[in-house]
């Protein structure tokens, strides 16, 4: 039997440490990268953390690889990357597959309610992006 995706969160949860905004803030200010990775019309519907930069999960791999044509130069495996989505599960997932791939500094702030909450500013969107 292949894995279900209450073992593959479980996984996830173990290998990515989960922080509150103010950690979240904290490495934020020492150079690192905050990161969401919903859908486009989630960005829409909800807005964005000010300041983050979006991948959508489906991209991850491809912007994460720097030999990929895809690769998005603001993902860089130097810096600490603070992932969000919009409860904390893709967070999760999209961190382990980060760590996969050779990220060592790879945190998950949960959703983008939890950035908030926590006092972090939330921008409207004018322009989705990818």
């Amino acid at each position: 039997m292949g894995l279900t995706v209450k073992q593959m969160l479980d996984e996830a949860n173990a290998a990515v440490e989960r922080v509150d905004a103010e950690r979240a803030q904290a490495l934020l200010a020492e150079g690192g990268l905050l990161l969401d990775i919903r859908d486009a019309p989630e960005l829409e519907k909800s807005g964005r953390a000010e300041g983050s930069h979006h991948v959508p999960r489906g991209m991850l791999e491809f912007r994460a690889d720097p030999e990929s044509p895809y690769h998005d130069p603001a993902l860089r495996k130097d810096r600490a990357i603070v992932l969000h989505c919009a409860s904390g599960g893709r967070a999760a997932l999209a961190g382990k597959l980060l760590k996969d791939m050779g990220f060592e500094k790879v945190y998950n702030l949960g959703g983008l309610k939890d950035w908030a909450e926590g006092g972090g500013a939330v921008e409207v969107v004018t322009d989705p992006g990818m």
